[in-house]
């Protein structure tokens, strides 16, 4: 009997043990089980949402010259007494112009590299004019017929630092690009972005692309329907300041070498933009509210898109377009100008509140930046006795052309003057069996002879060209063997290419590649350097601070002083 209890209790005991076994290793597997789906990203080790900001035409001199008249609570002096400034901060190429300045901003790269090299070029594969972001394999969505917006990032070669965010996170980032020009929305927000909108002036819409999405979204709808345009036209255009004010930064409001884009009549403030309602929806662009219409799209945006709101970091890239077409017109040293900054710090502040409102302060990065800067108007330069002028290259490639007819006897042999490069008749050399050294020399003798040009060479020749290494590193930066020309012009310091009015940039001078640079928010140290930085920088260090890969072209480097 004994016997029997033991074997009884020895059994007992072998069961315990199996059943505990089997559970143990029903638990192991249950740990090693791969779950069904992947880790979500923990919101705290990383920002909510980026902000990029892009001012088109902003001079880096505008932050201190302007600052007395930013608002404590604005954009301006916020980015500037809480985040970081690198005010020193550089365009490393030529031609300095819209559509290399948001491409460079947002990949890290050069034209040489990314393929943008201007806001349009003539391309010697197709043998015709390319506008930067066209694609005739798409249609527009929002404007009045399929044509209108038919563009996406297809001609830019290199990812930009939102396709890298949407690549770290399995595309589960959103990205969105806005801005009044379409090449400000579209090539900063990259090829894999969830939307890019912009401005139509024929319809007063924000429009987009198939290549995007195939509807608009019932909040662009929305948007659109509320024909903000019209209602920001009843406010006509005055002075944010006494009139007095204006006269300590600026020249006289009227003066006959600023254009009129309002029509001969209107001289200078008030300016009447009722006339405008329901009819011209393009003028809005030309003013301040060309800002506030930006602002206030970006901002439906960021609430309709939940943007921060997910599990992984989102992307917002907005460019200001407003300030290129007001500066264009007017000039740096215009009422109008100081006015248009005056009235986008107030914007920039009112976005601000409501990103803290809608995240919390300090859980998105913003980094503010300019595409390029500006030359002063030529009149304005010869009226205070500084040197500056204008080359009116149209009229010379015109004039050319017909010589160069007479000369060998052939038509058009100069194709186009993109970015102050003017590309040959390559193919019409090639029928006619002409030389192109003799019609290359022939045309750099021509304008070794022009009032306002400097230099002049062919391409080709630009590592023998004895120039300022500075000027030459730029010149090659700029350059791509498809997209850009034959022949380069290098003007005088304040010479632009232009008429009588208004003004313009594009050139290698500090005045049109020296640009403002602010970081603030999430990750970033307060404080500032003037050791040179550049463009090409600004994608590198977002990279740095979101962990992830810098964009398939990128020659930044980390800007480290700006880093927690």
């Amino acid at each position: 009997m004994y016997i029997c209890a033991l074997i009884i209790y020895s059994m007992k005991t072998r069961i315990i043990l199996l059943a505990s076994f089997l559970c143990l290793q029903a638990a192991a597997q249950k740990t090693n089980t791969p779950k069904s789906k992947p880790t979500i990203p923990v919101k705290s080790n990383q920002p909510k949402l980026v902000v990029g900001i892009v001012i088109d035409q902003m001079r880096w001199d505008y932050l201190y010259r302007f600052q007395p008249l930013f608002k404590a609570n604005g954009g301006f002096k916020r980015m500037m007494s809480q985040g970081f400034s690198c005010d020193n901060t550089l365009i490393p190429y030529t031609p300095t112009v819209t559509a290399c300045g948001h491409t460079c901003v947002y990949t890290g790269s050069v034209p040489n590299v990314h393929g943008i090299t201007g806001n349009a070029w003539w391309d010697k594969q197709l043998n015709k004019t390319v506008y930067c972001s066209e694609d005739k394999t798409v249609q527009g969505l929002g404007g009045k017929d399929e044509v209108t917006g038919q563009m996406s990032p297809k001609n830019m070669l290199t990812t930009t630092i939102c396709d890298e965010l949407r690549l770290n996170s399995n595309f589960k980032s959103k990205v969105i690009g806005i801005a009044i020009k379409d090449r400000g929305s579209i090539l900063p927000a990259g090829h894999s972005a969830n939307a890019a909108y912009w401005y139509d002036g024929k319809s007063g819409n924000f429009i987009t692309s198939t290549y995007y999405i195939n509807t608009l979204p019932n909040w662009v709808n929305d948007f659109n329907n509320r024909k903000v345009t019209d209602s920001l036209y009843k406010l006509n255009w005055n002075t944010s300041l006494d009139k007095s004010v204006y006269l300590n930064y600026a020249t006289a409001d009227i003066k006959d070498y600023e254009s009129k884009p309002f029509g001969k009549e209107q001289l200078g403030f008030p300016y009447d933009l009722t006339r405008y309602v329901g009819k011209d929806f393009s003028k809005i662009s030309s003013t301040p509210y060309g800002n506030t219409l930006t602002a206030e799209m970006a901002k439906a945006a960021l609430i309709a898109e939940q943007l921060g709101k997910g599990n992984a970091t989102d992307f917002l890239a907005i460019s200001f377009s407003s300030p290129d077409y007001i500066g264009h017109s007017f000039g740096p040293n215009s009422w109008e100008m100081v006015d248009d900054y005056i009235k986008l710090d107030e914007e920039l502040g009112k976005l601000f509140d409501l990103l803290d409102k809608q995240l919390g302060a300090g859980n998105y990065i913003s980094f503010l930046t300019a595409d390029h800067a500006v030359a002063h108007v030529p009149g304005f330069m010869k009226e205070n006795k500084l040197p500056g002028g204008t080359v009116d290259d149209a009229a010379l490639v015109k004039d050319m052309n017909k010589q160069l007819k007479n000369a060998f006897n052939a038509d058009s042999l100069i194709l186009s003057s993109y970015n102050y490069q003017l590309t040959l008749n390559q193919p019409s050399i090639d029928r006619n069996n002409l030389s192109k050294e003799k019609i290359t020399t022939w045309i750099i003798d021509y304008l070794k002879k022009v009032d306002g040009i400097s230099q002049v060479f062919a391409i080709s020749d630009l590592m023998a060209t004895p120039i300022n290494k500075t000027l030459k590193e730029m010149l090659v930066n700029g350059y791509n063997a498809n997209r850009s020309g034959d022949i380069q012009m290098i003007f005088k310091p304040g010479y632009i290419d232009g008429g009588n009015t208004g003004t313009t940039h594009g050139l290698w001078n500090p005045y049109d590649a020296h640009i403002p640079l602010l970081w603030y928010g999430w990750g970033i140290k307060k404080g500032s350097t003037r050791r040179e930085t550049y463009m090409t920088d600004i994608a590198a260090t977002l990279a740095g601070l979101l962990k992830i890969q810098m964009p398939s072209g990128c020659i930044g480097k980390v800007i480290e002083e700006v880093i927690q």
